[in-house]
C-alpha cells in the first residue's frame, strides 16, 4: 500500500468518524432540548419551541425560504419556489378554514393586515433589504447556522430596523389605518377579510375566498411560467442545481429495504426533502399553531425586543426603550424566555442545526461560509436595516405580512406580495452591481 492510497484510506476515515459524530450529537441535541424544553419551560412556550424545531427543519431540509421566491427568479431564472410557495399558501388556507368555517372567528387573532400607504412602503423595502441580505426573518434564524457572518450581520441591523420603527408602527395612522375594511376585518387589525365578500356563496365566504385565492395562486403561478420561459429563451436561465438534486431523489426502494442500513438512515434524516414536501409540512406545522395558539406563525417583532435587551446591558432603563418605542416596559423586561415568538424562533434555529448535525453536514455548512468582505458586511448591514424597518410599517415580515395574512384570508396578503416583487427586483438591480449576489 502507498502512501497515496494510505492517505485517502484516512481521510475516508476521518471523514466517516467526523459524521457520525455530528449525528449522534444531533440525536443527543433533540433529546436535551425536549427534556430541558419540557422541564423549564411552560407548556405554550415548550408548544412554540416544539414548533420552532418544526419549521427549521422542515425549512432547511427542504432548502426553502421566503427570501428565495424573489432572489432565485432573478439571479437564476427558476421560479420552482414561487410557484411553490403558492402551493403553500393554498393548501395552508384549506387547512385552516376547518378551523374558521361555522368557527367563532372572533376567538382568533386572525393578522388581516391593514391595507395603507405603510403596507406599500414596508413591502418594498423588505423585498430590497432581501436582496441585499439574501435572506428574511426566519431566513436570518435559518441562516445562523449555513451562513453565520451574513446572518449575524443581518440580525444586529435586523433589530436595530425594527427598534427604531416602534414608534412610527405604534403611533402614525398611516400604519394603523386601513383605506379599505370588512366586518371581520374591521374588527381584526383592520383590513380586508376575504370570506366577507362571499357571504352569498352558501359556506359562509369560505368556498368563494378558497377560490379567490386559488385565483391569485394561478396568476402567480402563470407570470412565474412566464418569465422562466422568456429566460430560457434568452440563455439566461441557469436554475438552482440543489432544485434539480430534489426533483431528481430516487423513490423508494421497497424490494431492497433493509431497516438498519446506510441507505434507510440516509432517506429518513439525510436526502433533502423536495419543496412540496417542505410545503405540506410546513402548511400542517402552521395549521397546527394557529389551532392550538388561535394566532398565527410571527417572527420580526422579538428583535426590535432583543436589541432593547442589549441596550438594557449597557444601562438603558427599560422605561426610556418604552418611552421612545411608544410600548409598555413589560415588553422590555419580560424573561426572555417567557416570550413566546422569541423561543418560536430559538426553536427555528436549533431545527435547522439539528437536520444538519442528523444528516452529517453541520461541520462542512456550517464553515464553507465564513468569509466576509466588508463591503458585503455593509450590504447585509443595509438589507437588514430596511427588512427591519420596513417590518413596521408593513405590520410584519415575510411570515407576519405575507404567508399568515394569506392563510387568514386576508387581501393584505396578496399586496404585500406584489410589492415586495417590486422592492426585491430593485434591489437585486443593485445588489448585482456591488457584488456577485449569494443566492438564497
Amino acid at each position: 500500500m502507498n502512501n497515496t492510497t494510505v492517505e485517502v484510506t484516512t481521510k475516508v476515515s476521518t471523514g466517516k468518524s467526523l459524521k457520525t459524530i455530528q449525528e449522534v450529537l444531533g440525536f443527543a441535541a433533540i433529546i436535551l432540548i425536549l427534556i430541558l424544553g419540557n422541564s423549564f419551560l411552560k407548556t405554550d412556550i415548550f408548544f412554540r419551541l416544539v414548533v420552532g424545531l418544526g419549521f427549521g427543519y422542515a425549512l432547511s431540509r427542504a432548502y426553502t425560504g421566503f427570501a428565495g421566491s424573489v432572489n432565485r427568479a432573478y439571479n437564476t431564472g427558476s421560479t420552482k419556489l414561487m410557484r411553490n410557495l403558492m402551493f403553500m399558501f393554498f393548501i395552508t388556507c384549506m387547512l385552516t378554514s376547518a378551523f374558521l368555517f361555522k368557527g367563532n372567528v372572533d376567538s382568533y387573532k386572525l393578522w388581516v393586515n391593514p391595507i395603507n400607504l405603510g403596507l406599500l412602503i414596508g413591502a418594498m423595502l423588505f423585498g430590497f433589504g432581501m436582496a441585499f441580505s439574501s435572506c428574511c426573518a426566519t431566513g436570518t434564524m435559518t441562516d445562523l447556522v449555513t451562513g453565520f457572518p451574513r446572518a449575524f450581520t443581518t440580525l444586529i441591523f435586523f433589530g436595530i430596523g425594527v427598534f427604531i420603527g416602534y414608534p412610527v408602527q405604534n403611533t402614525a395612522a398611516w400604519i394603523k389605518k386601513s383605506w379599505f375594511t370588512t366586518p371581520v376585518g374591521s374588527k381584526q387589525a383592520g383590513g380586508v377579510f376575504l370570506p366577507d365578500l362571499f357571504k352569498w356563496d352558501g359556506l359562509q365566504g369560505y368556498l368563494g375566498a378558497l377560490l379567490l385565492t386559488a385565483v391569485f395562486c394561478g396568476i402567480v403561478i402563470a407570470l412565474s411560467h412566464v418569465y422562466e420561459s422568456k429566460r430560457k429563451a434568452k440563455k439566461t436561465y441557469t436554475g438552482m442545481p440543489m432544485e434539480n438534486y430534489q426533483d431528481q431523489i430516487e423513490p423508494f426502494d421497497d424490494k431492497n429495504y433493509k431497516l438498519v442500513s446506510d441507505t434507510t438512515y440516509d432517506r429518513l434524516f439525510v436526502k433533502p426533502w423536495t419543496l412540496k414536501q417542505g410545503a405540506v409540512i410546513i402548511a400542517i406545522l402552521f395549521t397546527l399553531l394557529m389551532g392550538i395558539t388561535k394566532a398565527g406563525w410571527g417572527a420580526s417583532t422579538p428583535y426590535g425586543i432583543w436589541f432593547g435587551k442589549v441596550l438594557m446591558l449597557f444601562g438603558v432603563p427599560a422605561q426610556s426603550l418604552a418611552s421612545f418605542a411608544k410600548m409598555s416596559p413589560d415588553a422590555f423586561n419580560q424573561p426572555f424566555f417567557q416570550n413566546a415568538v422569541s423561543v418560536q424562533n430559538i426553536g427555528i434555529i436549533l431545527g435547522t442545526l439539528i437536520y444538519f448535525l442528523t444528516a452529517g453536514e453541520f461541520v462542512k455548512t456550517f464553515t464553507s461560509a465564513m468569509h466576509l468582505t466588508f463591503r458585503e458586511a455593509l450590504l447585509f448591514a443595509l438589507g437588514g436595516l430596511t427588512m427591519g424597518f420596513g417590518t413596521r410599517l408593513a405590520n410584519g415580515c415575510n411570515v407576519g405580512a405575507l404567508y399568515t395574512p394569506i392563510a387568514n384570508f386576508s387581501l393584505s396578503g396578496w399586496i404585500f406580495l406584489a410589492f415586495m416583487v417590486i422592492g426585491g427586483i430593485f434591489g437585486n438591480v443593485l445588489a448585482k452591481r456591488w457584488f456577485k449576489p449569494v443566492r438564497s
